[in-house]
C-alpha cells in the first residue's frame, strides 16, 4: 500500500502539468519502475537511489532559491507574515492524542515508526544486508540519519515559502486543473460567483501582507490573519462546490507544487523538478517492490512451497512476485491520490503494521518468547490497532505505532511466561 501511495505522487504531477486523467499518469511511472526492478533487482535499486539523490536535493534548492527571488518583501518580513498564521510554530507542547504534530506525538508515536521503519522493514534492511561489511551498514544508517533531519527541515521550508509566494501573487482557487475546468463548465454562475470573492480576498490579503511588512507590528499581522482566514473559507466553498460537481474527492493538496511549477518556475526548472519527482518516487518504489518480492519468495515460496530449487528458478519467481506486487501498487496509486498529503498518507498505511511489527522484534530480544505468544501478540496487535483506526478515527496515526508495538510486546510477553526451556524463539 505504501508503494501504491509513492506512485501515486508522481502520478499527480504529471496528471497536473499534462492534464492526462490519473489512470495513465499511473501506468506511466508504474510499468518502467516494475520493468527495471524486476530486471535489476536490488543492485539497480541501490545505484538509481544514488543518482536519483543528486537530482531530487538539486531540485529543492533550486525551487528554494527561486521562491525567496521572487519574494517581494525582505525576507524576515515574510517569515513574520507566515509566523502570524501559525506556520513557523516549531513546537506544540500540549500532550493530545487527537493532534497529530505536536512534541510529545513526535518524540513517542515517531520514535516508534522511525524504529520500525528503519530497523524491521525489509525496503531498509535490504540496503544494510547489501553492504560489504557491518561497518558499511552501520555507517549507511547513520548517514541517513544525519541526512534526514537536514532535507525534511528543506522540505518544510519550501512549504512556508510556497504560502508566502502565494500570498503575494495571485493563487489558483483550485489547485487541481481539472476539478477547476469541471467547476466551470458544470456550475458557470457558482463557479463566477466564488471566482469574484476569492479574488476580492486574496487582493485584501496582499495588501494586509504588504502593509504588515512596511508597517510592523501586532496589529498589522492580526489584519493579515483575518485576510488570510477569509481565503480559506472561500477556497473550502469552492473545494465543495467542486466534489459536489464531480463526485470525486476535491481535496487538492497534492497538485499545489505542481501548479506552481506549471504556471510560476522558469522552463527549465519545471524540468527538474519534474526529474526529481519521477525520480524520488522511482528510487521509494522500486525499493519497496524489491523487499516485497524478496519477503514473498524468502518467507512463504521457499519455505511453504519449494524449499528446494535452483537459484535460477528462485530468481524466476522473485521477478514474477515483484511484477504482481508493481500491479497491486499501481492498483492501489489510484485510490490513494483522493486520500489528501500523499506524505501523511503513507505514514497512515505504515503506521497500520510498523508498531506491530516492531513489536515481534522487540519479542525476539526476549529469551523466553515463544512462537505462539509471539503469533498471537501480532494479531494483539493489528486487531488493537484496528479497533483504535476506525473506533476512534480522531486519534492520531503516529500513537498506532506506540499502541501496536506495546499490545504486541505485552499480549507476546504474557503468553510466553508459562513457556518450558527450549520452547522459546
Amino acid at each position: 500500500m505504501s508503494a501504491g501511495t509513492i506512485i501515486a505522487a508522481p502520478s499527480v504531477v504529471l496528471s497536473a502539468i499534462f492534464g492526462w486523467d490519473i489512470l495513465w499518469c499511473v501506468l506511466l511511472i508504474g510499468v518502467p519502475t516494475i520493468a527495471y526492478t524486476v530486471l535489476g533487482g536490488v543492485e539497480a535499486v541501490a545505484w538509481a537511489d544514488v543518482k536519483q539523490m543528486v537530482v531530487i536535493v538539486s531540485a529543492l534548492l533550486a525551487i528554494v532559491v527561486v521562491l525567496i527571488v521572487r519574494l517581494p518583501v525582505p525576507l524576515d518580513d515574510a517569515f513574520r507574515i507566515a509566523g502570524a498564521t501559525g506556520r513557523l510554530r516549531v513546537f506544540d507542547f500540549s500532550f493530545s492524542l487527537t493532534e497529530t504534530y505536536t512534541f510529545w506525538s513526535g518524540i513517542l508515536g515517531g520514535t516508534f515508526l522511525m524504529l520500525s521503519y528503519f530497523g524491521t522493514d525489509q525496503s531498509q534492511v535490504q540496503r544494510y544486508l547489501a553492504a560489504r561489511s557491518v561497518d558499511e551498514a552501520r555507517s549507511s544508517l547513520l548517514m541517513s540519519a544525519y541526512w534526514k533531519i537536514p532535507l525534511q527541515a528543506l522540505i518544510l521550508i519550501i512549504g512556508v515559502l510556497v504560502f508566502l509566494f502565494y500570498t503575494f501573487s495571485p493563487a489558483p482557487m483550485l489547485y487541481n486543473p481539472r476539478h477547476d475546468a469541471q467547476l466551470r463548465e458544470k456550475q458557470p454562475a457558482a463557479y463566477a460567483e466564488l471566482e469574484s470573492r476569492y479574488t476580492a480576498a486574496l487582493s485584501a490579503r496582499n495588501q494586509a501582507a504588504r502593509d504588515a511588512s512596511a508597517i510592523g507590528g501586532a496589529a498589522p499581522l492580526a489584519t493579515f490573519k483575518t485576510q488570510n482566514d477569509q481565503v480559506d473559507a472561500v477556497r473550502k466553498e469552492a473545494l465543495a462546490a467542486a466534489a459536489t460537481a464531480t463526485g470525486e474527492s476535491s481535496r487538492d493538496v497534492n497538485y499545489i507544487i505542481p501548479r506552481l511549477v506549471l504556471d510560476h518556475l522558469p522552463l527549465g526548472f519545471a524540468g527538474v523538478f519534474l526529474a526529481a519527482v519521477l525520480a524520488a518516487a522511482m528510487s521509494s518504489i522500486a525499493a519497496e517492490l524489491n523487499s516485497l518480492a524478496t519477503a514473498s519468495v524468502v518467507d512463504f515460496y521457499q519455505r511453504w512451497y519449494k524449499p528446494e530449487a535452483s537459484d535460477a528458478h528462485f530468481l524466476l519467481v522473485g521477478r514474477v512476485s515483484t511484477a504482481i506486487w508493481g500491479v497491486f501498487a499501481m492498483v492501489v496509486a489510484t485510490y490513494a491520490a483522493t486520500l489528501g498529503s500523499l506524505i501523511e498518507v503513507v505514514n497512515r498505511f505504515g503506521s497500520f503494521f510498523y508498531g506491530s511489527i516492531l513489536g515481534v522484534f522487540l519479542l525476539a530480544m526476549v529469551k523466553r518468547t515463544t512462537a505462539l505468544g509471539a503469533f498471537v501478540g501480532l494479531l494483539s496487535g493489528m486487531a488493537a490497532v484496528a479497533a483504535v483506526s476506525f473506533g476512534m478515527p480522531q486519534v492520531s496515526f503516529l500513537w498506532h505505532n506506540v499502541i501496536g508495538a506495546v499490545v504486541v510486546f505485552g499480549v507476546g510477553s504474557v503468553l510466553s511466561l508459562g513457556s518450558r526451556p527450549g520452547t522459546a524463539v
